[in-house]
């Protein structure tokens, strides 16, 4: 997993992290105003065209839902967890659960204890504290302090795309192994998720962005991430949905009739096929976005996952420039997106048994 890291390989990295977490961001507010809206009822209320920009959600434009925000904690627990290996400590899903207990928390919670002191710089953020549509399996698979593991998983029937819409960080581990980073994906998602389609759809997205991050083609990506899931039992309908999109390409020019053909997005294959279709057909990040969210069902998921795609594969400044400076949470986004960057290429400097960083421990605690 330790990978030399040269100066050009840092900054492209960088700006894929940052296109990741950023596009996935964008593609959530983007979504988010026309969640629950029919097709007819988007067309009716935005043009035909349907959404073609941020709409309000949440009383304002370019809100973000619970799927970024719990995409975050995915990223803060990543970097939590490589710092605990200092200690000897070395368990990647325990600081993906606590992680996501600290999300949970910002459902339910007025704002940020400033008691605690192991809690971290991103749970002190008082923005996130906000309830933003979250799905039911994830706010009761979080419901207590027992963690959901593939062995015993919490709410084992359900397969909701929430599982999916949180794992891009995983691919961003860019020094694993592809199986390492599917591997813990479906490990994680099993924390809230137990059905073998939503975790294994997780496990599919993790090892798209892991491949777009190293630098290749989507398609290529999608070839790998399918064989992955052949090993896996269960991976028929996640393997299904993939293959429908592939095949999806190839029927036309992108609509959104043939976007609604691969469902509604409310399931973790359905919310994956719409994503990675969506990614391939895109002529460029802001005509993939809007084809992401403009059909009947789970937009902002779709949204948030397509963006997720594109952003990794191309990088931040290929993203539209508007919608950039008007997403919420921006500065938090981009300054987890550098600190996860750093941490991935930079870990020596900033903690080791010799020494560490105060501010960087104060940040990201091992406790």
């Amino acid at each position: 997993m330790t990978t030399v890291w040269g100066r050009a390989q840092q900054q492209d990295f960088r700006s894929r992290v940052r296109g990741c977490l950023l596009g996935g961001a964008i593609g959530d507010a983007l979504g988010a105003g026309v969640e629950f809206d029919s097709l007819e009822a988007i067309r009716q209320a935005h043009g035909q065209d349907g959404v073609t920009d941020y709409v309000v959600a949440f009383g304002r434009r370019g809100a973000i839902t619970d799927d970024t925000q719990m995409t975050l904690f995915t990223a803060e627990g990543l970097i939590r967890a490589q710092v605990r290996r200092d200690s000897g400590a070395w368990h990647p899903p325990t600081d993906i659960h606590r992680a996501y207990l600290r999300w949970a928390a910002t459902q339910h919670d007025w704002g940020p204890d400033e008691r605690r002191k192991d809690t971290g710089w991103l749970a002190r953020e008082e923005w996130l504290y906000s309830r933003r549509a979250p799905g039911r399996a994830c706010l009761g698979g979080l419901g207590d302090d027992v963690m959901g593991t593939l062995a015993k998983p919490k709410n084992p029937e359900s397969k909701g795309c929430g599982t999916v819409m949180r794992s891009a960080p995983f691919g961003l581990l860019v020094g694993w192994e592809p199986q390492l980073v599917f591997q813990l994906a479906i490990e994680c998602a099993a924390q809230t998720h137990g059905h073998p389609t939503g975790t294994l759809a997780a496990g599919a997205f993790a090892v798209i962005v892991h491949g777009l991050t190293r630098g290749e083609g989507l398609d290529a990506a999608v070839q790998r991430a399918l064989g992955s899931l052949s090993a896996y039992p269960g991976h028929e309908e996640t393997t299904d949905a993939l293959q429908r999109a592939l095949g999806a390409v190839r029927q036309g020019l992108p609509t959104a009739t043939r976007v609604e053909s691969l469902g509604e997005g409310w399931t973790a294959e359905e919310a994956l096929a719409i994503g990675v279709y969506c990614a391939l057909v895109a002529e460029d990040v802001h005509h993939g976005l809007l084809l992401a969210v403009n059909h009947s069902g789970d937009s902002d998921s779709t949204g948030s996952i397509c963006g997720n795609l594109l952003g990794a594969q191309h990088g931040e400044t290929a993203l539209p420039p508007a919608w950039v400076a008007e997403v919420e949470g921006r500065g938090t986004i981009l300054q987890l997106a550098d600190d996860f960057a750093m941490e991935m290429t930079q870990a020596p400097a900033l903690h080791s048994p010799n020494g560490a960083s105060p501010v960087w421990l104060d940040r990201y605690p091992s406790a």
